[in-house]
């Protein structure tokens, strides 16, 4: 048996950078593969909270993830996320990397909303971006979306003024103008970004300009949602797979039920995006925003898991 490589937080932040790994998923879907017929995420009540597992095999890898959501242990100083990965080798099934599970959900994240943002965000003057959140994520997709667009401003909305006011001065040691606002900041905003545990609206869905983008991360409870209907039933909707959004995103399945949208208001997936496969080009950009809505799914840990092990051990 080969000997496990362990690969913890400090080492990704050094193997891959936002960028890199927002290319490796982009290449994975390039290359044909269908999210849609990914296996889909297990959840299981435990006492602490919950426990997801995520398996995935393809092409040289097969792995899974198992993580928890402890939603106490920000009051014990713990990290809300917890878990672990375990990187197998796709022919044999031999263990080969055990990764930090909760740094590998902090940097693929980011990875698909940035992959998202390439293609629905505009690309011809500096962007205006309102942040929601104050956690690992927000840090994590400020330098996301750092790799793929330029920012004119980010304004931070957290419920802790103290994150909000922290998240915005380690923006602008990125040389990032930066302030912590309110969710009125939407208006005027070219990209809104939700990535909080929120199980209801986080602003005012109608002020949302025309021609504007929202990602949304925070949740993939299908009773739980960052954004209203009133945003979701104007925007053109795109998601990492129809097959996940219309089991967990409640950003999505809130509207349904109230029977503001059906199933065909998803305009297209993240793979029509890389793909260019979508209704971006060729329309007036003006007249409806864009919304981003990501569940996280097992394939993109496996692949972003491989690129890492691939890394390590110092291949390409």
């Amino acid at each position: 048996m080969t000997d496990l490589l362990l690969i913890d937080a400090p080492a990704m932040t050094r193997l891959l950078t936002p960028a890199a790994t927002a290319d490796v998923l982009a290449e994975v879907l390039r290359a044909g593969f269908d999210p849609e017929a990914a296996p889909l995420r297990t959840a299981v009540p435990v006492p602490a909270g919950e426990l997801l597992l995520m398996p995935a095999a393809s092409g040289a890898y097969a792995g899974v993830k198992v993580a928890g959501v402890a939603p106490g242990n920000p009051a014990r100083g713990l990290p809300r996320i917890t878990g672990s990965y375990l990187l197998l080798d796709g022919a044999d099934l031999r263990p080969l990397a055990l990764l930090d599970g909760a740094a590998l959900t902090e940097l693929r994240t980011p990875a698909v909303s940035a992959l998202a943002v390439r293609r629905l965000a505009p690309d011809d003057r500096p962007l205006r971006l309102v942040l929601f959140g104050t956690g690992p994520q927000a840090y994590g997709h400020l330098e996301a979306v750092l790799a793929v667009r330029e920012l004119a401003e980010a304004v931070v909305v957290g419920r802790d003024p103290i994150g909000a006011r922290a998240l915005a001065g380690y923006a602008r040691t990125l040389d990032v103008p930066a302030r912590a606002g309110t969710a009125d900041d939407v208006d005027g905003a070219d990209l809104v970004v939700c990535c909080t545990t929120a199980r209801a609206p986080l602003f005012d869905g109608a002020r949302v300009a025309p021609g504007a983008t929202v990602v949304a991360v925070g949740s993939h409870e299908p009773t739980a949602r960052e954004t209203d209907t009133a945003f979701v039933s104007r925007a053109e909707v795109y998601v990492e797979a129809r097959s996940a959004a219309l089991r967990e995103a409640g950003d999505l399945l809130v509207p349904m039920a109230e029977g503001a949208i059906g199933e065909d208001h998803i305009a297209g997936t993240l793979a029509d995006l890389v793909n260019g496969r979508d209704a971006v080009d060729g329309r007036a950009l003006s007249r409806r925003p864009r919304f981003f809505k990501s569940v996280g799914m097992a394939w993109e840990d496996l692949a972003v898991a491989g690129a890492l092990y691939r890394a390590a051990r110092g291949g390409s």
